[in-house]
């Protein structure tokens, strides 16, 4: 193995803000319902001094750089006020400093009870917004237990612009239950039409310890799902989108912090269930914060659970399972750069990927075929 550097590799913040006004049923997230729809003042103001306390202990981490990009998920975050965040990101940049142009980025439910006017969030320093609208249409939002509407989704979009974001992510899921391919089509068209200018276009999946799983819809028939994503995807091309990640669709420059993700870069990991990601001179390592809300707030400073270095068997999946999700992959050299690991000890591997026409004929990037993408799980099952 060779020297790592991290000095080389940006580093990302992600702060986990785990409440939220109702559990959803399709839910699998570290999210928990507040009492009355509603986070206290003094909660907040206890959680937010939490994540301070948290950060400080992870300051070495950092080995001299600044923050690259941030993300604020959940949960809900926009149930936490602008003032907070305006508080929270002073303590931070007094700590570790942050880049100049930071991405930060705010997951935000449509629903006006849910978040301060957008405009404070812009002061509080935050520039780019998610909003998890997941559907335009009212009664797929009522089956996936969602307390917007058509009308709130629309108008938040509408809302945060006028705020003055020019950055804005719309969530969009398709494969909805009992949903139509007309219906799916529909969606795309509205957050395109009322001014996304990124869309996170994902097929529902119904995962393990939700409402879902126990008491499954009926979703759309095979053909139906396959309909919505060739002809979904021929629309966003039409609409000027890039396609750049599996289900990343761009009309502006990409995520900083997601594209940080991929290309294997490092992240500190601050709040209730996240998790992070740091590369040390001797390895890189993953560890993860204690889940529930009320264990995190009383082990504060937070501890480092589950610390642990990504031995050298696992890296070529590690990897691989985030660079090989972008369209045009990453650069050849990134995978000695970031895993410390030559890359002809994948020599053999690699060459039968390409002579299969499942990754690029190039070997200065590491990148799947289109027909690599299709089956892109059995391309990283090669790598474990």
């Amino acid at each position: 193995m060779s020297d790592l550097n991290p000095a080389n590799i940006p580093l990302s913040l992600y702060i986990h803000m785990p409440w939220c006004v109702r559990k959803c049923p399709y839910c699998d997230f570290n999210s928990h319902a507040v009492p009355d729809g509603k986070l206290s003042l003094d909660l907040e103001q206890e959680y937010l001094q939490a994540l301070v306390e948290d950060f400080k202990t992870q300051l070495d981490f950092a080995q001299g750089r600044e923050i690259h990009s941030v993300f604020i998920g959940g949960g809900t975050p926009s149930l936490i006020s602008a003032q907070g965040y305006q508080w929270l990101f002073t303590e931070l940049k007094a700590l570790l400093p942050f880049e100049q142009d930071c991405e930060i980025t705010l997951e935000a439910n449509p629903g006006t009870v849910e978040h301060d006017p957008f405009a404070g969030y812009l002061v509080a320093g935050i520039n780019r917004l998610s909003l998890g609208v997941q559907s335009f249409n009212t009664e797929h939002l009522k089956k996936l237990g969602r307390i917007h509407s058509n009308e709130d989704a629309i108008s938040a979009i509408a809302h945060a612009r006028e705020a003055g974001f020019k950055r804005i992510n719309v969530d969009l899921m398709h494969g909805l239950p009992e949903q139509t391919l007309e219906q799916g089509l529909l969606d795309l068209k509205l957050a395109v039409e009322n001014g996304a200018t990124h869309i996170s276009w994902y097929q529902l999946t119904i995962e393990p310890n939700t409402v879902f799983f126990r008491t499954k819809p009926i979703l759309p028939t095979d053909e139906v799902l396959e309909a919505i994503q060739e002809q979904g995807e021929a629309y966003l091309i039409e609409q000027g989108f890039i396609n750049y990640e599996v289900s990343a669709w761009r009309k502006e420059k990409p995520s900083a912090h997601n594209l940080n993700y991929w290309q294997f870069g490092d992240y500190l990991a601050i709040g209730a269930g996240a998790h992070g990601k740091v590369t040390l001179p001797d390895g890189v390592y993953r560890y993860q914060k204690t889940r529930l809300p009320r264990d995190y707030l009383a082990k504060v400073p937070a501890e480092h659970l589950q610390f642990k270095r990504i031995e050298a068997e696992d890296m070529p999946f590690e990897f691989m399972m985030n660079a090989l999700r972008l369209n045009t992959g990453v650069e050849a050299k990134l995978y000695v750069e970031r895993t410390g690991i030559e890359l002809n000890t994948l020599s053999t591997l690699l060459n039968s990927l390409r002579e299969r026409k499942l990754m690029l004929d190039d070997e200065q990037r590491l990148a799947c075929t289109e027909q690599g993408h299709i089956f892109l799980n059995s391309v990283l099952e090669e790598f474990l």
